[in-house]
């Protein structure tokens, strides 16, 4: 019995249908939640770890949506030695979930929208602020280095530094104490006299010389600036090494000067991805506290004129 061809070809069309239809739902891609999409992508795991430790994840598997700014891996190497083992610890839990709900907003925001504001209310309480220059959105001075990972119940914006609420951090004097590189530091910022200043309000930017800095001055200086009669000349030095205002090193390297509280500029210059300020090398950046920011510099830097008195001892 032959098959009429009206029937055949409403067979065919009904086939074409079929597939096309079960092509088109093979097509879509799923989407995993927030947690799910971070902890698949290559540089979030520090912050899965932390979501995990802090009982944040089932907040952020939920309905939501949430955008959420996940500090990367080496995001989160950039807070003082220590710190992070210290918050992963059971005892931090709540302190822990206090940043990370920092790095929360309710409601689902891309970049294009995120561009067209200048602030943000946080699942912490506290707004991040918003900053859009040349391109580059930074949120409450962490730069966005990947935008729009869209997940099935928001989106993700990774960015360079773990922001700080300001009642989590502890100010730059307490910040550089907990750093075995800056003890140096510590001692000549009690000798000069200026640890009160840098426990106040500020905000201040301070580069800070390592050990190994102070380590490279000509044999005899430092002890000759510890000495109580030479307090005024180290505490000239030191000022030269405080900026008033928070300045991230991506605000550092938009600009070719800084002046320090000693009265005069510092001179900024960028070469092969290096900041360098007066000649010394940032070897770390963004370590961020209550009242400012600490960028770690490779030598001690000299106001002009001091040049030749540091080349011998007094």
């Amino acid at each position: 019995m032959r098959k009429s061809p009206i029937l055949t070809a409403c067979v065919v069309l009904m086939l074409l249908l079929l597939f096309g239809c079960e092509m088109k739902e093979a097509q879509v891609p799923v989407m995993n939640n927030i947690v799910a999409t971070a902890a698949e992508a290559n540089d979030m795991g520090t912050f899965v770890a932390a979501l995990r430790a802090a009982d944040m994840a089932p907040t952020l598997e939920g309905e939501g949506p949430f955008t959420v700014f996940a500090p990367s891996n080496r995001a989160f190497e950039k807070l003082p030695p220590g710190m992070l083992d210290s918050l992963l610890q059971p005892a931090n839990k709540d302190k822990l979930a206090g940043i990370l709900k920092y790095h929360v907003v309710q409601g689902e925001y891309t970049a294009d929208k995120i561009s067209k504001m200048s602030s943000l209310p946080t699942l912490a309480g506290e707004p991040l602020s918003i900053l859009v220059k040349d391109g580059k959105i930074t949120i409450s001075g962490a730069t966005v280095i990947e935008r729009n990972i869209g997940c099935s119940n928001g989106v993700i914006h990774m960015i360079d530094m773990v922001i700080m609420p300001p009642a989590a951090a502890d100010n730059i004097v307490a910040t550089a104490m907990a750093n075995k590189d800056l003890e140096t530091l510590v001692k000549t910022l009690k000798a000069a006299g200026l640890i009160d200043t840098l426990e106040e309000e500020g905000p201040f930017t301070i580069f800070a010389p390592t050990n190994a800095a102070f380590g490279g001055l000509p044999p005899g200086k430092l002890q000759s600036l510890m000495m109580p009669q030479n307090k005024q000349e180290l505490a000239g030095i030191l000022k030269y090494h405080i900026v008033r205002g928070k300045y991230t090193a991506d605000k550092i390297a938009r600009r070719r000067s800084l002046r320090t509280l000693a009265g005069k500029s510092l001179t900024i210059t960028k070469a092969n991805g290096k900041l360098t300020i007066d000649g010394a090398t940032m070897t770390q950046t963004d370590i961020i506290c209550a009242n400012g920011v600490i960028h770690m510099v490779d030598s001690v830097l000299m106001p002009p004129g001091e040049e030749e008195k540091a080349s011998m001892p007094d």
